[in-house]
């Protein structure tokens, strides 16, 4: 059908681009500046609820433990003011404050309100880093009502302060509002520097109320993570404070994680480096629970979905424990490898990985995406792993026996789950072929007789009322369950063809309600063996 074109009042047709529905280059908006961040917040910060308004202060922190990774600074502060703005200060080395050639303007300016400018991008700067595009502190600034950057460096202190990401002062000399903060034991004569204090925008965040067990969280991760880093976290509102500083790394993160628990052995430690500057460093250990606690990290960033590191950590973790049990003969020739799943069961591990290039999915840096280092930590773990089992034979033994129960664990609850099959007037499950059943789908109605032996149940057959009468032969003695593990009952053809017939299932996944016969008759021969059986019955 042809759709004739709209007209104006004078008959001729309207121009493209007017009306309710039109679309043209009038419609095509540029956003400039920071403008993008504060329309589409989510894009750089995740969400607006909590989450994202304590990513604000993962964003500034983060560039204070780039600092510290690359050796430039050994404390950094956090502060919870009672109005809700929160400050972070570092002894690092403060960030640059002369002009930048591209803009013109001060390096301080620069960092703070442009998008993907930073000293990050494979520059001498920094060997490694948690920060990658250049958007962190801007996005900072952009959502706060107002944000001040006071810098100590070469001698001298200079500040600039912004409102919803734009600079209300230019970059200056200014008397120190904050001093760096500095380690006791390491004091410094001309201390250096960068402390930011900014006040979350009401306009995008709903709510604004600090959670400081987050900060904590983040700050433990961090003093684990670099050995000889002092954090410091003070709340106003309260009056409390919190410090933080290991020596022990990624093996003292693992004790935490487990302190409530028994381990079944000491901490797995592996450390290696790798030509393209990657540095791989893992812990990790097996205790009484059944639950799995794996943290990775990468640039000291927790990446919450995984990525490449634990990939190569599952892979190689899994391989090297199927490869001993089976030189040990823990599993036999015929026996199936054992799976991701249950070497997983009671694991707790840390994986931090340094790269000189990291790849990260999206600006909340989730999850790490370089395929290589999936590789590095599986070849890591493999020699390391197979070292310790081979040098520590009674924790290997632990070890293998831990997973080889999860192993069975699943594998019974795999067939308890087949079990659980119940036949309805409506659906399609499959019953013993040996079952004649009855027309009759009221359970009330309905009775089920257990016949001894294939010949009987013919008889049975023949003599039964198929409306309400359902014949399932056995073949002589079932298993005396009396003495039998849960795998050896379930195995049992005589026994699963009761439990299928029945419909309610058995054990933990036992349902009464289900049952599709209100009686159940057993009809065996009147002598010893009937008897028996009977009993076993």
């Amino acid at each position: 059908m042809a759709v004739r074109a709209p007209k104006t009042a004078n008959g001729k047709p309207a121009p493209p681009g007017n009306g309710s529905g039109s679309y043209s280059a009038a419609d095509i908006q540029v956003l400039e500046g920071l403008e993008a961040v504060r329309r589409r917040p989510g894009m750089y910060i995740g969400t607006t609820d909590l989450r994202g308004l304590h990513h604000l202060v993962r964003e500034v922190l983060d560039n204070s433990i780039d600092e510290a990774m690359n050796g430039t600074c050994d404390r950094i502060d956090v502060t919870i003011h009672a109005n809700n703005e929160i400050t972070v200060a570092d002894n690092g080395r403060g960030i640059p404050t002369d002009i930048q050639k591209q803009t013109g303007k001060s390096a301080l300016e620069v960092v703070h309100t442009i998008l993907h400018a930073g000293g990050k991008f494979g520059g001498a700067g920094y060997k490694v880093s948690g920060g990658l595009h250049g958007v962190g502190v801007s996005v900072v600034n952009a959502l706060s009502t107002h944000l001040r950057v006071e810098v100590h460096r070469d001698g001298k202190v200079h500040e600039q302060e912004y409102e919803r990401g734009k600079p209300v002062t230019k970059v200056r000399l200014a008397k120190p509002l904050h001093q760096p903060p500095q380690v006791e034991w390491k004091p410094r004569e001309r201390p250096t520097g960068t402390i930011t204090t900014f006040a979350p925008d009401t306009e995008v965040f709903p709510i604004i109320q600090w959670d400081r067990s987050i900060i904590v969280q983040w700050l433990r991760e961090t003093a684990y993570l670099n050995k000889g880093l002092f954090l410091y976290i003070t709340d106003e509102r309260d009056g409390s404070d919190e410090a933080f500083y290991f020596d022990g790394g990624v093996v003292s993160f693992v004790r935490h994680l487990d302190k409530s628990h028994s381990a079944l052995h000491k901490p797995v430690y592996v450390e290696r480096s790798f030509e393209n500057d990657t540095v791989v460093e893992v812990a990790f250990e097996y205790n009484d629970t059944f639950a799995e606690k794996v943290y990775t990290f990468a640039n000291n960033i927790n990446t919450m979905d995984g990525g490449a590191h634990l990939t190569g950590f599952r892979t190689a973790l899994t391989r090297t424990l199927n490869a001993y049990a089976r030189k040990t003969g823990a599993l036999k020739e015929a026996d199936p490898n054992l799976t991701a799943e249950d070497v997983r069961e009671g694991l707790t591990a840390v994986i931090s990985v340094k790269i000189k290039e990291p790849q990260f999915e999206g600006q909340t840096k989730t999850r790490l995406g370089n395929a290589e280092v999936a590789g590095q930590v599986a070849s890591a773990i493999n020699d390391k792993l197979g070292q310790y089992l081979e040098e520590n034979p009674q924790d290997g033994r632990r070890i293998v026996e831990k997973c080889l129960t999860a192993f069975r664990a699943r594998e019974a609850a795999r067939k308890a789950r087949d079990l659980v099959l119940r036949k309805g007037a409506l659906d399609g499950f499959s019953l013993p072929g040996k079952l004649a059943d009855c027309q009759e789908r009221d359970p009330e109605k309905a009775e089920i007789i257990l016949v001894e032996g294939n010949s009987a149940g013919g008889s049975a057959k023949g003599g039964r009322d198929r409306r309400f009468q359902a014949i399932l032969p056995l073949r002589g003695k079932i298993l005396n369950v009396a003495s039998a593990s849960a795998d050896k009952m379930r195995a049992n053809q005589e026994l699963s063809d009761i439990i299928l017939a029945l419909g309610a299932g058995s054990g933990l996944h036992y349902r009464e309600e289900a049952l599709r016969y209100e009686r159940v008759i057993i009809m065996t021969d009147a002598d010893v063996d009937g008897a028996h059986i009977a009993s076993l019955l």
